[in-house]
C-alpha cells in the first residue's frame, strides 16, 4: 500500500511539471550588453526561429525551455551584431581581386606592389585602390609619366584610398579620350605643362570606368563572398553599402535566397538614371536580409584630394573651394522626387559648403515630413550655424576613424577656425540626438573595433596623440556602441528588428574576447572576435590567424 501511495504521487507530481518549450540556441554564461534603453546586462538568452526568445539567467532557462543547441560563452561579453552604417561591401571585395596599395608608405612602394601584382596576375588592364600621397615623403600627386615607364602597353588605373582621385598612364586617357580640351562638371583633370597629368579627380573618372572591361557574374561573386568573409570575422552582421548598381543587389539578393550569403546588406542605390527609374518606380524592397529604400548621392568630393566643397578657399591652395559633385538646384530636384518615391536619400557631404546645401535641400523636401531619417553622409565640416539643422529626421553618419586618419593634414587645408567644426561627432550627437557610425571601407579599415577606439579615444592604432585628437568631441563608450549598433538601425528603419538583444528581434550577435566597456581605452583595437551569430546562426568562429583586412 505504501508503495502505490508513493507511485501515485510521483506520478501526480511529474504530471504537473509543465512541458518544456522547444528552443533551438541557449547562450549562457556571458556578459550580455542588451543595448536596450536601460542599457541592461544579463547572462543568458534563449533563441528559437532565428529571434531572441528570451533573455534571463541561465538556471530558470534551463529548465524553462528543451534547448537544442547551448552555447557556452565561459564568461566572456557578448554585444548585438555590429552594423558598419557606411561602407562599400562590393567594392572591398573588387580591391581583393585587384593591386592592393592601402598601407604604402612611398611612391616606389606603390609601384613595387603595382609590378609584382602584374608580374604574377598578368592582366590586360591593371586596376588597384588605397595609394594616398599624404603619407609620402614628397605630398605631390603622382603623374603618368612613370606609370608610361613601366607599363607603355597596358591600361593602368589606379584609384586614391578615399575613391575621388584616379592615377592613370597614357594609354588610359588616350582610350577615355582625355585630352587637355576634356572639361566635366564637378570634378577636375588635373593638367601639368598643358596636357593631363594623369590625375582625376571625380567626376572625369567616370570616363575611365566606362572603358574598363566588365566584371562577369564569376568575379562578382568571388568579390561579395570575399567580402563577406572579411566582414563576419571582424563581428559585422550588416553592412550598408553605399552605392550599388541594380546588377550587384540583385546579384546580393540571390546569394542570400540562396542561402550562399548570410551577412545583411542595406543597400543604397546608386544615383543613375537607370537605376532610380527602376527602384523608385517599384517601391522599397525588403527582405530578410536585404533592404533596398535608399538612395546614395554625392554632393561633392574629399578633403584629402582637395574636393571637397568649401565656403573659403583650401588654406594651403590659394582661390581654390573644391567642387560639387552635384549641384545644389539638382540636388533639389533629385530629393523632391526621392521623397515622393518614400525613399530615404543619403547624400554625401564633406566640406562645409556641401554640408550647407544638402541640409537646405533636405528641409525643402522635407517640410511635410517628420520621419523620414534621410542622412548626411560623412558630415565631415559643418559651420557653427548649421549643426542646429540636424534632427532625428535628418541624421549625420560618420566615420570615425576618418578624424584620425585625416588629423595630420586637415588642419592644413581647413585653417584653424573651420576645425572646431570638424569630425564634431559629440557636437552632431547632441543636436541631432543620434549619431549613425561606420568606416568608409576600403577607405578605411573594415575592422569596428577601430571605429570604437577612434570615436571614444580620438587616438589612431600608434595611439597619437597622446591626449587625444579634439577630445571635446569624443564619444562615450555607450554612445559608441550605441552608435554602432541601436542608433544604426534605426537610421535604417530597422529597430524592431535588430541593433539590440531584445525578445523579438532578431538573435544577431558578437562574442568578444575581452569587454569593450570595462577594458582601459587603449586595449580596445585588441578585441578580437570569437564567435559572430546571425540569426542564431554561428557564422564565424575564431580559428587560427587568418589573411584579414583589419
Amino acid at each position: 500500500m505504501k508503495f502505490f501511495s508513493f507511485v501515485f504521487v510521483s506520478l501526480l507530481l511529474f504530471s504537473c511539471v509543465p512541458e518544456k518549450q522547444s528552443a533551438d540556441l541557449l547562450v549562457k554564461n556571458a556578459r550580455v550588453y542588451t543595448v536596450n534603453e536601460a542599457f541592461d546586462l544579463a547572462d543568458a538568452f534563449v533563441v528559437r526561429d532565428g529571434k531572441i526568445l528570451e533573455i534571463g539567467i541561465k538556471p530558470e532557462l534551463e529548465l524553462k525551455y528543451a534547448i537544442a543547441e547551448t552555447y557556452d560563452a565561459q564568461g566572456m561579453s557578448i554585444v548585438p551584431g555590429l552594423i558598419d552604417a557606411h561602407a562599400h561591401l562590393y567594392n572591398l571585395g573588387v580591391t581583393k581581386q585587384q593591386v592592393d596599395l592601402t598601407g604604402t608608405q612611398s611612391l616606389e612602394e606603390v609601384l613595387d606592389r603595382v609590378v609584382a601584382f602584374q608580374k604574377e596576375k598578368k592582366t590586360d588592364f591593371i586596376l588597384g585602390r588605397g595609394w594616398d600621397q599624404n603619407d609620402w615623403e614628397e605630398q605631390n600627386y603622382p603623374t603618368k609619366t612613370i606609370l608610361d615607364s613601366l607599363f607603355p602597353n597596358t591600361p593602368v588605373a589606379l584609384t586614391r584610398v578615399d575613391g575621388h582621385a584616379l592615377w592613370v598612364n597614357s594609354i588610359v586617357l588616350e582610350q577615355a579620350g582625355i585630352t587637355s580640351e576634356t572639361i566635366v562638371d564637378g570634378g577636375e583633370v588635373v593638367m601639368e605643362n598643358g596636357e593631363p597629368s594623369g590625375i582625376l579627380i571625380d567626376s572625369p573618372m567616370a570616363l575611365v570606368r566606362n572603358i574598363i572591361p566588365r566584371s562577369d557574374t564569376v568575379y562578382n561573386i568571388n568579390a561579395l563572398k570575399d567580402a563577406e568573409a572579411n566582414c563576419i570575422a571582424l563581428g559585422l552582421t550588416t553592412v550598408n553599402d553605399a552605392g550599388l548598381d541594380r546588377s550587384i543587389i540583385e546579384l546580393i539578393d540571390s546569394l542570400q535566397q540562396s542561402g550562399a550569403m548570410k551577412l545583411r546588406v542595406y543597400a543604397m542605390v546608386s544615383n543613375t538614371p537607370e537605376n532610380l527609374d527602376h527602384y523608385l518606380a517599384q517601391g522599397p524592397y525588403i527582405t530578410e536580409r536585404l533592404t533596398v529604400r535608399s538612395v546614395k548621392v554625392y554632393g561633392d568630393g574629399a578633403l584629402g584630394s582637395r574636393g571637397a566643397a568649401l565656403r573659403a578657399p583650401y588654406s594651403d591652395l590659394s582661390g581654390h573651394y573644391g567642387a560639387m559633385i552635384t549641384r545644389e538646384d539638382s540636388l533639389q530636384v533629385l530629393a523632391d522626387r526621392i521623397e515622393a518615391a518614400g525613399f530615404q536619400m543619403n547624400t554625401h557631404a564633406i566640406g562645409d559648403s556641401a554640408n550647407v546645401s544638402v541640409l537646405r535641400v533636405y528641409k525643402n523636401a522635407l517640410a511635410n515630413q517628420q520621419d523620414a531619417r534621410w542622412k548626411v553622409e560623412h558630415a565631415q565640416v559643418i559651420s557653427p550655424e548649421n549643426f542646429e539643422d540636424f534632427s532625428g529626421n535628418i541624421i549625420p553618419s560618420v566615420q570615425p576613424t576618418h578624424a584620425t586618419s585625416d588629423m595630420y593634414w586637415a588642419e592644413d587645408r581647413l585653417g584653424t577656425e573651420r576645425m572646431s567644426g570638424a569630425y564634431a561627432y559629440k557636437t552632431l550627437l547632441e543636436a541631432a540626438g543620434k549619431l549613425v557610425l561606420g568606416t568608409d571601407f576600403p577607405v578605411e579599415q573594415v575592422n569596428p573595433m577601430y571605429t570604437f577606439y577612434a570615436a571614444v579615444a580620438r587616438k589612431d592604432l600608434e595611439q597619437y596623440p597622446e591626449d587625444g585628437f579634439q577630445m571635446q568631441d569624443a564619444l562615450t563608450r555607450e554612445q559608441t556602441l550605441r552608435g554602432m549598433t541601436q542608433w544604426a538601425a534605426y537610421s535604417n528603419f530597422e529597430e524592431n528588428q535588430k541593433g539590440t538583444i531584445e525578445t523579438g528581434k532578431v538573435a544577431d550577435f558578437v562574442v568578444l574576447d575581452r569587454d569593450i566597456m570595462e577594458i582601459p581605452v587603449d586595449s580596445i583595437p585588441k578585441i578580437k572576435v570569437l564567435a559572430t551569430f546571425i540569426n542564431g546562426e554561428k557564422v564565424y568562429e575564431v580559428e587560427a590567424e587568418g589573411s584579414l583586412q583589419e
